[in-house]
């Protein structure tokens, strides 16, 4: 038995009124949220976060287009008080790529971006962080919540992990027992796939509460480049559709200028694909050898690259949001707006009706979060249900292939506005719709030509991922023979490609068998391989506080 089951000195107890996992746009919306209503009703209530990354921002890593909605409704003095928003998207443009050409197509209405900001949302965070702060938030960044404590049938708080156990489970000189943040209310807000949102759907059955469909999700990929001066345009927005992903598959790219001659750009691909040949970062490096992209790009230098999940289900995936003791918030119950390509907004507006229903449960004449029903019922009655109603059937409509899907999609929210008298659902998982290798041909990517392309070990230098090697694995096997038996035979060892860190790769043991080896202190903590594991056979754990990306300007 590890020396972490084998604990036996208890863990020190911090008490609050509210914690809250994931200091993400959500989380901190809901502690900002929670001490102005402590101000305006001269009341009192000890808020905390925890936060796995080793500062706030470090793990953030989004698009991002900003719309301010939420933000004027927080903090209406923003720009007086600093916020990083200093970019206003000027120019929308939305092209078609052929291997060799880019075709201007109309802007789709959702993705214009008039009154919105080029932001980098590491950089928002640690601004909200600093606002929280002020009003007496507690925030614990470094520490990574492991455990969801239970009390009475309800969730009482949440443990960290213990700090100090080598890979065999043994005690090292720094070991530290996990701490206990117990809450009369926790609010989880770990962003995409978040572990114990995950498990706390699970523990309440919130998903078959709700009657959601499967959550559906994507990959997205990501670099911020500086770029030669005369080619910058402050402001200006691309997105693009078609090369290098065949019209079966749900995916596009973004590409936001910066301040300061620094431009965002990515790749998204739907982690609902069939071919298990196909390779996120691979297209990646291929989208930006285009010759649309490939001249933005010539004589720049990258400065940052990363990876993240994001959910796609859109309305029709959202679960219960409320259980005994606490709420899901932002993107562990899955606000994005797909066809925004948008979900800081919602996010935010999430943690602020999440935190009123807590205030309002708290300081009223029971003084327990129960549950925290108030907080259901007015996200349902706000202007991100109206949003995400409104968008429910584009995403699901890129099912048929991408022209069936746009034409779909312009049906619904053009024509219909919105409003048409159906829902389209998402009816699998998404590692349920990757199919044998037999079916498909291996891809040949080409070669890196450290330009514009770069091998991944080039691009995972830049994310500033680090792990303490001498840790227990945080990626776990269920079943350590599956990789063998089923995944390598079958379906070609897809976790060697859909993961964007080279963690997973196939080795010969000593017997010259091929056996899966987990370079588990490369994780960006992406979450892909959780979702798209064909068997489901990986289990993504959190790993020591403090380790994984470090992220600054994503």
């Amino acid at each position: 038995m590890s020396a972490q089951a084998d604990s036996v000195e208890p863990r020190e107890t911090m008490e609050y009124d509210v914690c809250i996992v994931g200091a993400g746009p959500a989380g901190l919306s809901a502690a900002i949220r929670l001490k102005q209503k402590c101000q305006e009703a001269d009341k009192d209530l000890s808020v905390c976060i925890v936060e796995k990354g080793a500062e706030v921002g470090a793990h953030i890593l989004s698009g991002n287009v900003l719309e301010p909605r939420a933000l004027h409704e927080l903090l209406p003095d923003w720009k007086e008080q600093g916020a990083p928003l200093n970019v206003p998207a000027s120019d929308d443009r939305f092209y078609y790529l052929t291997r060799k050409y880019a075709f201007r197509l109309p802007t789709p209405p959702q993705m214009h971006n008039k009154g919105n900001f080029v932001i980098s949302l590491s950089e928002m965070t640690r601004w909200l962080a600093e606002k929280a702060e002020a009003l007496g938030v507690e925030i614990y960044p470094g520490f990574a919540a492991s455990e969801v404590l239970y009390e009475r049938g309800a969730v009482a708080g949440v443990a960290t992990n213990d700090l100090g156990i080598a890979k065999d489970g043994s005690r090292k000189d720094t070991f530290a027992r996990g701490v206990e943040l117990r809450a009369r209310a926790t609010l989880f807000g770990e962003g995409c796939r978040g572990s114990l949102s995950q498990e706390v759907m699970k523990h309440f059955r919130l998903r078959e509460q709700a009657g959601a469909d499967p959550q559906t999700y994507a990959l997205g990929l990501k670099e911020v480049w500086e770029v030669q001066p005369e080619k910058h345009k402050p402001g200006r927005i691309w997105h693009t559709v078609g090369y290098p992903l065949d019209h079966s598959t749900y995916g596009g790219s973004f590409l936001y200028h910066m301040a300061d001659n620094k431009v965002a750009l990515g790749y998204v691909v739907a982690l609902d694909y069939k071919d298990p040949y196909l390779n996120p970062y691979q297209e990646f490096q291929r989208w930006k050898q285009h010759p649309k992209i490939r001249a933005l790009l010539e004589g720049g230098s990258v400065l940052q690259y990363g990876a993240r999940t994001l959910n796609e289900g859109g309305l029709q995936s959202i679960p219960k949001l409320t259980f005994p003791g606490g709420a899901l918030i932002g993107c562990s119950a899955g606000f994005l707006n797909v066809p925004k390509i948008k979900g800081t907004h919602t996010a935010m507006k999430s943690g602020m009706l999440a935190a009123e229903a807590a205030f309002d449960a708290l300081t009223g004449s029971s003084r327990t979060a129960a549950e925290l029903a108030a907080y259901e019922d007015s996200m349902q009655s706000s202007w991100v249900w109206e949003e995400l109603t409104k968008e429910r059937n584009v995403r699901p409509s890129f099912q048929l292939g991408l022209w069936p899907g746009m034409a779909l999609s312009a049906v619904d929210t053009v024509l219909l506005r919105g409003n048409a008298p159906w829902t389209l659902h998402h009816r699998h998982a998404d590692h349920e719709a990757l199919r044998p290798a037999s079916s498909y041909a291996p891809k040949q990517y080409p070669a890196p030509d450290n330009e514009v392309s770069f091998t991944l070990n080039d691009s995972l230098y830049r994310s500033g991922t680090n792990h303490d090697h001498d840790q227990p694995p945080h990626l776990r096997l269920r079943n350590t023979g599956v990789p063998s038996s089923v995944n390598r035979p079958i379906y070609a060892g897809p976790e060697t490609r859909y993961c964007p860190a080279g963690v997973y790769e196939y080795a010969p043991d000593e017997h010259g068998t091929e056996r899966l080896q987990i370079n588990a202190q490369n994780c960006l903590h992406c979450k892909a391989c959780d979702i798209k594991d064909p068997s489901q056979n990986i289990q993504w754990t959190v790993p020591e506080g403090g380790g994984g990306p470090a992220y600054t300007v994503m």
